[in-house]
């Protein structure tokens, strides 16, 4: 039964830390990397969008911090194939000057 506990503890520790992966991962994103370089760390994404000369790939509901309850939309947004924006939040089409952009989480 002692065993049971310890293993029980265990599983749940590594799906905490696992949990966090995706808030962590994004801190190693930055403006002019490819789409190619962002999976390679992210993974696949989970939906695609495209708004004139814009690209975005977002990562559904993945894990903020730690805790299960904390999770955020994540999502990359390329221009000419580099990376101009990325972070958690919403992205917002503006149809009036063709563009994508982030609307954070508040």
């Amino acid at each position: 039964m002692e065993h049971m506990k310890k293993l029980s503890l265990f599983v749940l520790l590594l799906v905490f830390l696992a949990g966090c992966a995706t808030g962590d991962l994004m801190s190693r994103i930055h403006p002019g990397m490819t789409k190619d370089e962002v999976t390679d760390i992210l993974g696949t994404p989970d939906a695609y969008e495209s708004q004139g000369e814009y690209e975005a790939i977002k990562f559904t509901n993945r894990f903020v911090s730690g805790w299960f309850w904390n999770r955020a939309d994540y999502n990359v947004i390329f221009r000419d194939s580099r990376v101009i924006e990325y972070g958690p939040g919403k992205v917002h089409k503006d149809f009036d000057v063709n563009i994508l952009y982030i609307i954070p989480l508040e």
